[in-house]
């Protein structure tokens, strides 16, 4: 089945061109991550999700983006160190890419306009970041790094999760287990 989300080009970290369709038919977690960032150790979680849940048709996609406070200044070769040797990260990893803003990635421009609302956030931690100056300019832009889009088998996305959810959260892995059980 065609899909927009599936056709979009992007970059692995080791530079090869490739598209999203490769994925088709897998529920997928895309995140956008940083490693100098108060949520990095989240990573922790998303390896270990990942390890759980890949066997059942679950991959996590993980895209270095730069766009908060300078939290991701890595090139590709060290942003894959960092995840490998802190995290042992084993899911597939992106090039880095903007999340927001004029120079937005066409992937995370799909991602925020089909789905512009999170389905789960409190608000608490983006009144946090409001006290530290940091602002939507629009209401669907990503907030801040480990914001997470569920991406259903069929290719449409099935929950925006705030950055402050962590992967183990029972309201984030509910949700994977409704779309692998589909």
């Amino acid at each position: 089945m065609p899909n927009g989300l599936y056709d979009i080009p992007v970059k692995t970290i080791d530079g090869a061109e490739t598209n999203l369709g490769e994925y088709g038919g897998k529920v997928l977690l895309v995140v956008n991550v940083a490693s100098k960032c108060g949520l990095t150790p989240q990573y922790e979680g998303l390896q270990s999700l990942y390890s759980e849940k890949h066997g059942e048709g679950f991959e996590i996609l993980g895209f270095p983006a730069n766009n908060f406070l300078g939290q991701e200044p890595g090139t590709e070769d060290e942003i894959k160190d960092f995840c490998s040797t802190n995290y042992n990260v084993t899911f597939p990893m992106f090039s880095k890419l903007s999340v927001k803003g004029e120079d937005q990635h066409p992937l995370y421009a799909y991602l925020t306009s089909t789905k512009p609302d999170s389905d789960v956030n409190d608000g608490a931690f983006e009144e946090k970041l409001k006290g530290f100056g940091s602002v939507r300019s629009t209401p669907g832009e990503v907030l801040w790094n480990f914001e997470k889009f569920l991406i259903a088998k069929d290719g449409a996305i099935a929950a925006r999760f705030a950055p402050d959810v962590k992967p183990d959260d029972e309201r984030l892995v509910a949700r994977i287990n409704e779309e692998l059980a589909r």
